[in-house]
């Protein structure tokens, strides 16, 4: 079992000289705190390894193997958001252990790892405590001393760093309290968010002869804690049109999108294995989003590039999606045999469901990790870097982004309205069904080019997106409901064999059938919504 710290903490730097004004300040009676205990000192002996590009460092990871305190071991820390990291331990051991190797694989790839900074600390420990005793925080004060050990060694800095680091369950609103305090005594908010990071910063090579400033380093990280995909702009298509985005090129924006949703798929690596909840979702998304970035927007970037990436992309979000549509179509027949009276639940249908869905399970929990560690998949990873690297941007990349952008948005809006105009008031049936679903994928196409289009087109494209998300899930729903009659007629040729009553499988059958007619019911009204002209010309000049 993988062994997950969340650490909430802050880190604060003494003035020029290494110095306080006058030492720690005194926190008793500060925000709860009824005991300062001091816990004496202990000697943390760190190597933090990185790839020799520090693609970790890059991201806001560190692995390191540390010995002394009463952690010694590995340890892997990953960013969650600003203060935020989750650090996953191993122990102590001579190589770096197969959990945490494959946790980093996505940025480490075949490159290998070497061990980057020697951090040795001098670690005086409080513990802020309340009136019960009970732990609220963990005060440290560290005398470091670093030195780089790759590309090639370097002489040692030293620098003096205080932590406050949350107990467990603790409210993050006691750091905000005690930093006035801390600041009083002369102590500032780190620049950096890590010691390896403060410690490349320091040992960087000099230019001129002369080492890099200090206030250089906030270009590295700040205090912000931010990772890589925040950055390269993850939230920017939150943002209207504005005068940032003005002189933008079609390429800018597109590639920013692009950027983005790789991003996403590397970051979410660890998650995916870790099983954090909603990772494998949220990667398929990304790899759907950046295929269809590629299709949409085809005028900018190179198909005879990107199709290619397409494919690998298509298979990635296949594997990601084998054990999760089965959960969720588990889920909703398990949330409509919910619904049905208890007098109306003839023989063992959840059961019969449980049974079902198990013997489906592809034993997809290692498949999957399997996929992240093969070879295919690190290709793809190396190829969308490359992608990045060297853009395959054609001549419309380089005119204004307004002009360019808004075209691809209309050109896919056409291309729903060609499938799914026709079968609008078509008899109900597998051939109307096989193009509503259809008609769904090109919803979704037409909802992430607008989503992607939004830093270009401001409100108009998130209004637009808006409504393709109601066409999409409407859609999404009635397909939801094919796959679940078939589900259901299966369970219910199982139910039969095995001498069971099939009448609730039968009547959920019923019911999901009810689902798509009012589904298709709705349809004409939400097109007739989508399709009106002013909706269409918000988009235009």
């Amino acid at each position: 079992m993988v062994d997950i710290m969340r650490e909430i903490e802050r880190k604060y730097e003494t003035t020029d000289d290494g110095t306080t004004s006058g030492g720690l300040p005194e926190l008793a009676g500060v925000a709860g705190i009824a005991q300062v205990r001091d816990q004496g000192a202990v000697t943390l002996d760190a190597t933090y390894y990185d790839t020799p590009g520090q693609r970790l460092a890059a991201d806001g990871i560190t692995l390191r193997r540390r010995t002394g305190g009463d952690d010694a071991g590995w340890h892997l820390k990953l960013p969650v958001g600003p203060d935020v990291r989750d650090e996953i331990r191993a122990p102590l051991s001579d190589t770096l252990p197969a959990h945490l190797a494959g946790l980093v694989r996505s940025r480490v790839r075949g490159t290998g790892l070497v061990p980057l900074v020697h951090l040795l600390s001098e670690r005086n420990v409080r513990h802020l405590v309340d009136s019960d005793g009970t732990l609220l925080a963990e005060l440290s004060a560290d005398q470091v001393t670093a030195r780089r050990l790759a590309p090639v060694p370097g002489d040692p800095v030293s620098w003096t760093e205080v932590e406050v680091e949350l107990a467990e369950g603790g409210d993050p609103a006691l750091l905000d309290a005690l930093e006035p305090h801390l600041t009083d005594a002369g102590l500032r908010r780190a620049d950096l968010p890590s010691k390896l990071a403060r410690a490349l910063a320091e040992t960087a090579p000099r230019e001129g002869g002369h080492k890099l400033e200090k206030k250089s380093r906030k270009k590295s990280g700040g205090k912000s804690g931010k990772t890589s995909g925040e950055k390269s702009g993850q939230k920017s298509g939150k943002k209207d049109a504005g005068k940032e985005t003005a002189e933008a090129t079609a390429g800018d924006i597109v590639l920013d999108y692009v950027r983005r949703q790789i991003t996403t798929i590397v970051t979410l690596d660890p998650a995916v294995r870790l099983d954090t909840y909603d990772s494998v979702h949220r990667m398929r998304v990304a790899t759907r989003r950046l295929r269809s970035a590629f299709r949409s927007y085809r005028k900018v970037l190179d198909r005879t590039v990107t199709d290619p990436i397409g494919a690998e992309l298509k298979w990635l979000a296949a594997e990601l999606g084998i054990d999760r549509d089965r959960e969720v179509l588990t889920a909703r027949i398990g949330e409509r045999l919910s619904e049905v009276p208890v007098e109306l639940r003839l023989g063992p249908v959840a059961a019969r469901l449980q049974i079902w869905s198990h013997a489906r399970r592809t034993g997809s929990r290692d498949r999957l990790i399997g996929v992240l560690d093969g070879e295919r998949h690190l290709a793809l990873l190396d190829t969308l870097d490359a992608l990045l690297a060297d853009p395959p941007l054609r001549p419309a990349a380089a005119r204004p982004a307004a002009e360019v952008i808004r075209k691809a948005v209309l050109r896919d809006y056409e291309r729903l309205a060609d499938r799914l105009e026709p079968v609008l008031d078509a008899p109900s049936g597998p051939d109307r069904d096989v193009v509503l679903h259809e008609a769904r994928k090109d919803a979704k196409r037409a909802r992430y080019a607008a989503e992607a289009a939004r830093p270009a087109l401001g409100a108009p494209a998130k209004a637009f997106a808006g409504l393709m998300t109601e066409v999409q899930e409407l859609l999404g729903d009635h397909q939801d409901s094919v796959v679940a009659r078939e589900a259901l007629r299966e369970l219910a040729i199982q139910a039969h064999a095995a001498g069971e009553s099939t009448f609730t499988l039968g009547l959920l059958h019923g019911r999901e059938e009810a689902r798509a007619a009012d589904r298709e019911r709705e349809l004409p009204g939400l097109w007739a919504e989508v399709s009106r002209r002013e909706h269409r010309a918000a988009l235009e000049p």
